[in-house]
């Protein structure tokens, strides 16, 4: 069964390329248009299911796991420096270690 289908807004240019790319193929404008969607058609997955999206939702995405390790890197360091401050507040500046901050200069 064949469905008459319409797209509308086609911008002047994307229409002029279309009917060259029609004419190099020595193609009617609709001819050139069917084929394209056909070629189109075949690259995609026939069909659609809810294991093959779950597949796809699992694979690793290098930039995702790139970005989510530096945010993890920064907040674990901000962590860090928040846990080293809480320690100087209870401590209090005589537990000071001797490399930190001298501010008293020696003569």
């Amino acid at each position: 069964m064949s469905v008459n289908l319409t797209v509308r807004n086609v911008p002047d240019e994307v229409v002029r390329a279309l009917r060259n790319r029609a004419a190099y193929n020595q193609r009617s404008l609709q001819e050139e248009l069917l084929f394209i969607l056909k070629e189109a058609a075949k690259k995609e997955p026939g069909e659609i299911t809810l294991d093959s999206l779950l597949e796809r939702a699992e694979r690793k995405k290098p930039a995702l796991d790139e970005t989510a390790s530096r945010v993890q890197a920064a907040l674990e360091a901000e962590r860090e420096k928040m846990a080293r401050r809480f320690e100087d507040l209870l401590t209090g500046p005589s537990h000071a270690s001797p490399t930190e901050g001298n501010t008293q200069g020696t003569k």
